[in-house]
């Protein structure tokens, strides 16, 4: 089977982009090299902060840094894109005008993913960093298909947490901030709940026991491997 090459926009934060690899070699049966994804990853971890640009207001636009990326992995023969930093996709319109092949996207994805489970008027618990809350990413998408939306309502925990995992790396009290967080959303009606920040995606079985919880690098591995192997975007 011919598998094409997709590149990656990686580095937000580095663990989260090695995940998406690590669970992109498990996605796929293989019985030689040649069986895998081919992956062009720009490692790039000099990407302008997203959170001091949408919270903190100071901070430098993400956007051409991230289209210079684009650029790079199109150049190198990649003949879609993926990036697996829900904030960044933000700045989704900076990358898809800078370049003709597409980018997967995982707001759209896990949007997708959640009317085809719950159906029109279902509730969405989205598990993020405030920076996202703030873009209006997931309330577009999902709204624009029947669906509302619930989050967590400590940001500062939230937050700390993130930034927590993207120096120390996993710990109890990160995994116990999402945990409350997800048992939080479940309580306010959530039927879905989406992991949708790449750094509480390595702490994913931290979500509350009962909760119907999706990591969004999931869905965009899955994405990934259709694409790689049939060169068509099926969402």
């Amino acid at each position: 089977m011919t598998q094409h090459p997709i590149g990656i926009l990686g580095g937000m934060g580095p663990e989260a982009t090695i995940l998406l690899q690590r669970k992109l070699v498990e996605a796929v049966p293989v019985s030689d090299d040649r069986d895998h994804i081919p992956l062009l990853i720009d490692m790039n971890t000099q990407v302008p902060s997203r959170i001091a640009h949408l919270i903190d207001a100071a901070g430098e636009d993400p956007g051409p840094t991230l289209a210079a990326m684009a650029r790079r992995l199109q150049d190198a023969g990649a003949v879609a894109l993926a990036m697996p930093c829900n904030t960044a996709h933000h700045y989704a319109k900076a990358i898809t005008d800078a370049v003709t092949v597409p980018l997967l996207n995982m707001v759209e994805l896990a949007a997708d993913h959640a009317v085809g489970t719950l159906g029109k008027g279902g509730c969405v618990g989205v598990l993020a960093s405030p920076a996202v809350r703030r873009t209006g990413l997931f309330e577009t998408a999902l709204q624009a298909r029947g669906l509302s939306t619930v989050w967590p309502t400590d940001d500062d925990a939230m937050l700390a947490a993130i930034r927590a995992i993207k120096v120390n790396g996993q710990s109890d009290k990160a995994r116990e901030t999402l945990r409350a967080s997800s048992r939080a959303l479940a309580k306010a009606g959530a039927d879905l709940q989406f992991v949708a920040c790449s750094e509480f995606s390595l702490i994913a079985d931290s979500v509350a026991d009962d909760a119907n919880a999706v990591d969004t690098i999931d869905l965009l591995v899955r994405a990934i491997v259709n694409f790689s192997q049939t060169g068509r975007h099926a969402r």
